[in-house]
């Protein structure tokens, strides 16, 4: 059975400066600030692997293309997901591109821009299909609430 491909978007004004949230887009750390935390229903767990490149001497941007990252995130639902990321396209400085993996495959992407009085917008799409057996299994019926789960956590 083939998991059911979902579109997931959100957008975000952020409390910051455009250079400070492309600054986090494009970090090879990708540490999570605490006004990014904010969002919601995502856990303190990061892991960084850095695909043996090494970040000494390397642009920001080889850098970041050469890290994949994991992260937890709790939905509303009551469940974990664990979605590991690595970026395929930094686009400075206003596009990054993810290839998803772990419990949802797919791709992300991230869209900086700004809103018409100035703070910066973050605009994420993300395209995946579930890995779990029993989010591919019961999507037919629960495609709703998962993609409530996800609107409600960002």
């Amino acid at each position: 059975m083939t998991a059911r491909l979902y579109d997931l978007s959100s957008s975000w004004t952020l409390p910051t400066s455009q250079q400070e949230v492309w600054d986090v887009i494009a970090c090879p750390s990708m540490a999570i600030p605490i006004w990014l935390g904010r969002i919601g229903g995502l856990a303190a767990r990061w892991t960084n692997h850095w695909n043996g490149h090494p970040y000494a001497g390397a642009s920001a941007a080889a850098a970041l293309l050469a890290t994949t990252t994991t992260l937890n995130f709790k939905a509303s639902l009551g469940y974990t997901l664990s979605v590991s990321y690595h970026p395929t396209l930094v686009g400075s400085p206003n596009e990054t591109i993810f290839e998803a993996g772990s419990e949802m495959e797919g791709e992300a992407r991230g869209i900086l821009s700004s809103t018409n009085n100035g703070q910066p917008q973050v605009d994420g799409e993300w395209r995946v299909r579930p890995t779990r057996r029993w989010m591919t299994f019961a999507s037919p019926i629960a495609s709703p609430a998962f993609t409530y789960a996800d609107t409600a956590r960002m």
